[in-house]
């Protein structure tokens, strides 16, 4: 494919399998600065960080996960944050080399790993290459030097479109996240916005509408009158009008706020909706495996320093290992499930509900366009239904 717009027809992807495979996830705890819009486990270091130390840690905490995960095959890993692109390549090469020693590894298994677009953390680009990763997903936010100051971003607009070149120069394959609704924007700076972006894209945009997350900075700016967002109706307007286009330049929605190439899906996010089994490494990442009584909800410690100990003394950071009941994993399935184009098995969930769907919510939700059914045993939710999509799924469970 030519640098430029993808093609609205062909695809160079072979499609993506439909079992929901085998995922690792891999946090890396710090960043440079916080942004203010951000509720995640990131953390700020004025001090530089031991990476051989956590390096290790990390190998302790794998080689843990991979005994409860025996006779796994990964099909993806994913290095986040964070900033995981703080990291060296020997350090992430290590990591790396720690999962595949720990598991069998599909040949074509997904390697991505994100980064942001600073013009020192793209100078490490190719060592991350020959680390092993094959995808990079960059955290370009907009298109926007003012927005993107307001949104506390280290990077400006041309080192953005740099990073994306040098990525797309590197990497097989190559995500970039976009933040809008943000303060003050109109559809019709989003749609020229959005056309820019589609133009630099390679093959898969991740398009967030901003949310004001208790706790941040942003939340008490917006509580106290200081920063003011999109109305409802406007981010109606905004998604609808990010969906048009992305459809009509050939990157559809896959997932309520993903957008790919058919075939160029994330299979590792692709495990999530899909509800597979993921293990979770590293300071407060999360995991669901296979355990006694069934599938567990497992997770670790967030602070680092603290997770950092815990693994040098008992192995691994876990602080969380419960098994879900069937009704808890069925409200799982529907919550992730319904996020995808592609919708639910309504087989698999009856297995774990060990019952039907209400069919008096159904009929109700499809009257008002929310839901729609994909022969007799899928149901998705509409374009109407994602921008309500957790009503529709409380009103379903």
């Amino acid at each position: 494919m030519e640098f430029g717009r993808p093609s609205a027809t062909v695809s160079r992807f072979p499609p993506v399998p439909r079992d929901p495979g085998f995922a690792v996830y891999v946090h890396w705890p710090f960043c440079a600065a916080k942004c203010p819009y951000c509720d995640f486990n990131s953390h700020v270091r004025h001090q530089p960080v031991d990476q051989e130390r956590y390096a290790s840690a990390f190998a302790r905490e794998i080689a843990e996960m991979a005994k409860r995960s025996a006779g796994e095959r990964v099909t993806s890993v994913f290095l986040g944050g964070g900033t995981p692109s703080l990291m060296k390549p020997e350090t992430v090469g290590a990591v790396l080399d720690s999962i595949a020693k720990a598991w069998d590894i599909a040949p074509d298994a997904e390697i991505t790993l994100e980064a942001n677009p600073s013009s020192v953390e793209a100078s490490r680009f190719r060592g991350y290459r020959a680390a092993g990763v094959n995808r990079v997903s960059l955290g370009v936010q907009a298109l926007n030097d003012a927005d993107l100051r307001a949104l506390g971003r280290l990077h400006d607009v041309d080192q953005a479109r740099e990073a994306i070149g040098l990525a797309r120069a590197i990497f097989p394959r190559l995500s970039f996240d976009l933040i809008y609704a943000r303060s003050g924007q109109t559809v019709e700076a989003w749609e020229a916005e959005l056309t820019e972006a589609i133009d630099l894209a390679a093959d898969h945009l991740s398009l967030y509408q901003l949310t004001i997350e208790e706790g941040t900075p942003f939340y008490a700016l917006h509580k106290a009158g200081k920063l003011k967002v999109p109305d409802g109706e406007l981010s109606a307007d905004l998604y609808e009008a990010t969906q048009r286009l992305t459809e009509a330049h050939g990157m559809p929605a896959y997932e309520i706020s993903n957008h790919a190439v058919p075939g160029a899906e994330s299979r590792h996010n692709l495990t999530y909706w899909r509800y597979g089994l993921y293990a979770g490494v590293g300071p407060g990442a999360h995991g669901r495996l296979m355990g006694p009584g069934g599938r567990h909800a497992v997770a670790t410690e967030r602070h680092p320093e603290t997770w950092l100990k815990m693994v040098e003394d008992w192995d691994s950071g876990i602080v969380t290992d419960d098994a879900l009941t069937p009704a808890e994993e069925a409200d799982e399935l529907l919550l992730m499930g319904l996020r995808l184009a592609e919708g639910i098995d309504l087989k698999r969930w009856r297995r774990l509900a060990g019952r039907d769907i209400d069919t008096e919510v159904e009929a109700d939700l499809r009257a008002h366009g929310m839901v729609e059914r994909l022969g007799p045993d899928r149901i998705r939710a509409t374009p109407a239904g994602m921008l309500v999509l957790d009503a529709v799924v409380a009103d379903l469970a």
